[in-house]
């Protein structure tokens, strides 16, 4: 079945259905990975946005349930060179095809994803809608116009939990090398309750909070500080998300109180954007935002490079930090804040996915750091 990817500029490319038959619309953005589109596909930070991947092919190993972030695909669209029609490796449990089709998410496949991650990187992303079938690309064109920006999108009441849940998982699951690359670099010495609030939480976030000795429970978005408080946690997890963060006030509201009660807090990426703001600072959107397993970023203090995972439009400004907030990770692709810590509280964030899902391990130290700032 033919397919086309029209974007708002006037840009339109035709290519073929490679998911569910329909339409789709939303924020067309590009991911570098090379691997790991199934964790793309579910982490709840790509609601809203029609994901391009730049790696050509598409599919090969298939899909599994090990390797979501979460119950379903979040993406509102997906964009690829090359799907691969079969799967082959000893986990699949089905082709990306039947995955796509049986979640009615609207892909499509054979077009010039060169040519497009070009046109988004130098005149940013746009909004854009996919469309199978018979499709008067003209029409279609005019009708993404009409979607709403992500400035001012609030997108995490969409994706957050309903209730407050308890994560459950083996201990052997949570630890042990096979079910992540690398065992944890030490456990917390008993049992640590560690708050998470769901701004679209990945399932490898709790599982590698699990995995260094954490006892995780999950709160909806919107709850309020002195209920999360009310539970006595040794520690606050803020997690990443969709959508623009200025746009959630009622998280930054709490986060402003939770800032107040001294409790150890660590943030990644929308939650670094929300506790930023919590902070004083201001946000900003980014041209085409970062999106990939593979972008460098420097550690301030010690001048260690991190190869990370990341997934954001959005970003801290510096200049708008107040005195008692520093930066100490910066991207080595635009210099832009991938870091902070308050200077006088136990509150710190960075922009991108320590847990590396899909992506890299470098970054999986910052759960030993939450784990030494609650036992203290």
């Amino acid at each position: 079945m033919n397919a086309i990817l029209a974007l708002e500029d006037g840009t339109w490319f035709q290519g073929v259905s490679a998911g569910a038959p329909g339409h789709t619309e939303g924020e067309v953005v590009f991911n570098t990975s090379m691997s790991g589109y199934q964790e793309v596909l579910t982490d709840p930070s790509y609601a809203g946005q029609i994901v391009t991947m730049t790696a050509p092919q598409i599919g090969n190993y298939g899909v599994a349930d090990t390797d979501q972030e979460s119950g379903k695909p979040q993406v509102a669209g997906f964009v690829m060179r090359d799907p691969s029609p079969v799967s082959s490796n000893w986990r699949s449990q089905g082709t990306l095809r039947d995955y796509l089709t049986r979640h009615h998410i609207v892909a499509i496949g054979d077009i010039d994803t060169r040519a497009l991650t070009k046109k988004l990187r130098s005149g940013g992303v746009m909004r854009g809608m996919i469309a199978t079938g018979t499709v008067d690309p003209a029409a279609l064109i005019d009708k993404t116009r009409r979607i709403a920006h992500m400035e001012g999108s609030d997108l995490v009441k969409d994706v957050t939990c309903k209730v407050a849940y308890d994560f459950e998982t083996s201990l052997a699951d949570a630890v042990t090398e096979a079910s992540y690359g690398v065992a944890p670099l030490r456990r917390a010495r008993r049992p640590l309750r560690v708050a998470a609030y769901d701004y679209g939480i990945k399932t490898n976030i709790l599982r590698r909070l699990a995995a260094h000795g954490c006892k995780v429970r999950v709160f909806p978005a919107s709850t309020p500080a002195a209920e999360v408080l009310a539970w006595k946690p040794d520690g606050i997890f803020l997690s990443n998300g969709p959508g623009d963060p200025a746009a959630v006030t009622y998280a930054i509201d709490n986060i402003k109180e939770i800032a107040k009660s001294d409790v150890p807090t660590f943030g990644i990426c929308l939650g670094h954007q929300l506790m930023g703001l919590a902070l004083g600072a201001k946000t900003y959107k980014l041209k085409f935002g970062h999106r990939g397993g593979n972008h460098p970023v420097k550690q301030l203090e010690t001048g260690a490079i991190e190869i990370t995972s990341q997934n954001h439009g959005f970003c801290v400004d510096p200049d708008s930090l107040p005195s008692n907030v520093k930066v100490t990770h910066l991207n080595l692709y635009d210099g832009t804040v991938e870091g902070l810590r308050h200077t006088d509280k136990p509150i710190f964030s960075v922009q991108y996915h320590p847990e590396a899902s899909p992506g890299p391990h470098d970054a999986d130290y910052l759960f030993d750091e939450f784990i030494q700032e609650m036992e203290k």
